[in-house]
């Protein structure tokens, strides 16, 4: 990816979504935040994942977004910390004991041959119909899959059979930088 998020960048936005979900559970209001830094006023896609003893808790984003990437790294933590059909709300207690990830994302591109992603650089997106899934890049890493069954985890994410990938769905791919915090 080019034009990469600096570590300070980074940081920023970490703690950012922390105190995003904090001000939220504590008082119901999206936490206002505003900064001159160009690469956080860009446009574009992001997810913010919430685990517990390395356990998902929450993760949600957004796959492009018009808005600033700081409001839509503020909008995706509270959603992944409130909105996750998943998972009931989370906890100003478990919010203590959680990690947070940012994955932001690059703009998707439709792909024509399975044979271009690249497990582990690339995260998925497939759409059949009304149904869409995506799988952020880490995921194939952190489950150990190969490509074939990448596709078809992202299939059933979207709704779709295991094999939907080979019977006319659009595959997208993308890349992400992916960062979280240290505890």
């Amino acid at each position: 990816m080019e034009d990469q998020l600096t570590k300070e960048e980074q940081k920023i936005l970490l703690k950012l979504a922390r105190e995003a979900i904090e001000e939220f559970l504590k008082n119901g209001k999206r936490k206002k935040f505003e900064t001159k830094k160009p690469r956080l006023n860009r446009s574009g896609g992001a997810f913010v994942t919430i685990k517990i003893n390395h356990h998902l808790r929450g993760c949600i984003g957004y796959i492009t977004s018009p808005r600033p990437l700081y409001e839509t790294i503020i909008d995706a933590a509270i959603s992944a910390a409130v909105n996750d059909p998943r998972f009931p709300p989370l906890t100003l207690a478990e919010l203590e004991q959680a990690k947070l990830e940012i994955s932001v994302l690059t703009p998707p591109q439709r792909i024509e041959d399975i044979n271009e992603i690249e497990v582990g650089k690339h995260g998925l997106i497939i759409t059949k119909g009304l149904n869409k899934g995506l799988l952020l890049p880490q995921v194939a890493i952190e489950e150990g899959w190969d490509r074939d069954t990448f596709l078809q985890y992202t299939c059933l994410k979207a709704g779709l059979p295991p094999d939907a990938w080979k019977q006319g769905a659009t595959i997208e791919v993308f890349s992400a930088q992916v960062f979280g915090e240290e505890k």
